[in-house]
């Protein structure tokens, strides 16, 4: 283990020697190439091109280097590490937020993600990343805690009078705070044909997260449900996420009630 934590220290400690890997990984290139492309002076260069062929990490055919089948593997291989240690990266601060506990939910199934948090002095990026995702899909799907915001709930519910083909799962008492937000447009929503009400009364992550798909990206929107605090919203357009949110979407849509047989669940009086 120790001679294999050299080789990783070696090659990591090293800015240069990174950039020099992953730059014969996309092509081979001759010694001028590698300065330009890795800031490396020629010193510095010489050193890391005689390290990594004394690694047979690397052959030379007259000017130019490429990576041999073994260096390949090596910078195949790191640039996975590379990668899962950025999302794990981003994710560590909003993990306690996220549904990890529910079955099937995992680090694996993000293969990119966008974390909005709410920063010290601008609190607006995750509301205005969920309107982004409103305005690029045409097809919206959740359940759970929406982020109940105006500006988010104006530009949803402009889609939803337009064309948003809409379904969605709402725990009771998050349709009735829809309804003292603005009940006419809210009523008048749930007329049209492409926006679909249910509610579920145990959802069971309604008190930390909700969670929409959309045509090709999953959201999901993190707070504290003690205190009603927003801590972020993350989007990814894995396959493997959307696979999963919808398999779990599913199986409280079968549980959902429509809006209209749904009179018990909801406390506002006079409601169509």
């Amino acid at each position: 283990m120790g001679e294999t934590l050299d080789d990783i220290d070696f090659l990591v400690r090293s800015d240069h020697r990174v950039g020099v890997l992953e730059t014969l990984a996309e092509r081979p290139c001759d010694r001028n190439d590698l300065r330009a492309a890795t800031g490396a002076s020629s010193p510095t260069m010489g050193r890391i091109l005689t390290d990594f062929q004394d690694r047979r990490w690397i052959e030379r055919d007259g000017r130019t280097y490429r990576l041999t089948e073994l260096g390949a593997f090596v910078a195949d291989r790191f640039g996975t590490f590379v990668d899962a240690m950025a999302l794990e990266r981003q994710l560590r601060d909003v993990w306690p937020w996220l549904p990890h506990e529910t079955d099937g939910f995992s680090v694996d199934l993000f293969t990119d993600a966008v974390v909005s948090v709410p920063g010290p002095g601008y609190p607006y990026q995750p509301v205005e990343r969920l309107t982004d995702l409103f305005a690029e899909t045409t097809t919206m799907y959740g359940f759970g805690m929406a982020i109940l915001k105006s500006s988010n709930l104006d530009a949803f519910f402009e889609r939803a009078l337009d064309d948003l083909v809409c379904e969605y799962i709402y725990p009771p008492g998050v349709f009735e705070e829809l309804l003292a937000w603005d009940k006419e447009t809210v009523i008048e929503a749930t007329t049209r044909s492409n926006y679909t009400v249910l509610l579920h009364d145990d959802l069971p992550i309604d008190e930390r997260c909700g969670i929409c798909l959309f045509d090709d990206r999953v959201s999901i929107c993190c707070y504290e449900y003690e205190t009603g605090t927003l801590r972020s919203l993350v989007d990814t357009g894995s396959d493997e996420m959307h696979d999963w949110a919808t398999s779990y979407y599913e199986q409280f849509r079968a549980e959902a009630s429509p809006l209209e047989a749904a009179d018990d669940l909801l406390s506002v009086e006079s409601f169509p």
